[in-house]
C-alpha cells in the first residue's frame, strides 16, 4: 500500500518530508517476522531506513500503517481512543506503543509526533513536526549508549556514522551540524538522576542535561514532553 492510498482511504495528508522518505526507500523496512533479524537486517545496517538503530522504536511498513490507523479508531479497541482524535501511527516500540502523526494539530507541513500510550489512557508530545522528531531522536541516541545489551564502542559509533550518512539531509543545516560536532566527540560515563534520589549510570556522547538543553534551543515546542488523555474512560 502506498503512502497516496493511505491518504485517501483515510482522508488526511501526509508532510512532504514523509512523503520524500518514502520516495526515497526510507521506510522500505520488509516484512516482520523471526528471520528478519537475520535475512533483512544486515541488508539495512549500512544503509538505515528511517531510525533504524533507534531503541525501542520498529518503523511500520506502510501496510502495518493502514492497519494500524483502522485499529486505533475501531469504537471497540481496548483504548476507546475518543473518535474527534486522529492518530496516524508511523512506529510503534516493542511493548506496543504507537508513534503518530496527531492530525488533530496540524499545521500546513507542521504535524506534531505524539507517543501514544498502550497500557494508560495517556498520549505525549514528541516534537511540533517529522523533522524535529528526527533530530530528537538522534541527538537522544547520541547520549544513550545500549550498555544493557553490550553495545561496543565500535558498534555505537558505527550505527551513529551510518545513521548520520543516510538522514543527514533530512534536517536543517543546523540541526545536521549539531549532530556532527556532537558525533566528533569521545565517549563519556555520566549519571543520570532517576526519581527516588538515585542514580543511574548512563554512557554517550553527551549527558542528558546537555541533551535536554539543545532540544529547547534548537527545536522549542511549548507542548514537548506534555501528555494528554486521549480517552474519557
Amino acid at each position: 500500500m502506498t503512502l497516496d492510498e493511505i491518504e485517501k482511504q483515510h482522508g488526511f495528508t501526509y508532510s512532504e518530508l514523509y512523503k520524500r522518505l518514502e520516495q526515497d526507500g526510507m521506510l522500505d523496512v520488509g516484512t516482520y517476522g523471526p528471520e528478519w533479524y537475520s535475512t533483512v537486517y544486515p541488508k539495512l545496517k549500512e544503509n538505515p531506513t528511517l531510525l533504524l538503530h533507534t531503541y525501542d522504536f520498529e518503523l511500520l511498513s506502510t501496510d502495518a500503517v493502514n492497519e494500524a490507523i483502522t485499529e486505533l479508531a475501531d469504537p471497540e479497541d481496548y483504548r476507546q481512543i475518543k473518535p474527534e482524535f486522529r492518530f496516524i501511527p508511523f512506529g510503534q516500540s516493542g511493548a506496543g506503543d504507537h508513534y503518530c502523526f496527531f492530525l488533530n494539530e496540524q499545521d500546513g507541513d507542521d504535524i506534531p509526533v505524539v507517543l501514544v500510550w498502550h497500557d494508560s489512557i495517556e498520549a505525549h508530545y514528541l516534537a511540533r513536526n517529522l523533522q524535529d522528531y528526527i533530530f530528537r531522536t538522534l541527538l537522544t541516541d547520541m547520549s544513550e549508549q545500549d550498555i544493557y545489551n553490550e553495545v561496543s564502542d565500535k558498534e555505537f559509533r558505527s550505527n551513529l556514522s551510518h545513521v548520520l550518512k543516510t538522514h543527514t539531509k533530512y534536517l536543517t543545516e543546523i540541526q545536521a551540524g549539531i549532530l556532527q560536532d556532537v558525533f566528533s566527540r569521545e565517549i563519556m560515563d555520566y549519571e543520570v538522576d532517576m526519581p527516588g534520589g538515585r542514580k543511574e549510570k548512563q554512557r554517550g556522547l553527551l549527558t542528558d542535561t546537555e541533551l535536554h538543553a539543545i532540544l529547547a534551543e534548537t527545536i522549542p515546542f511549548e507542548k514537548m514532553n506534555v501528555t494528554f488523555e486521549y480517552t474519557d474512560e
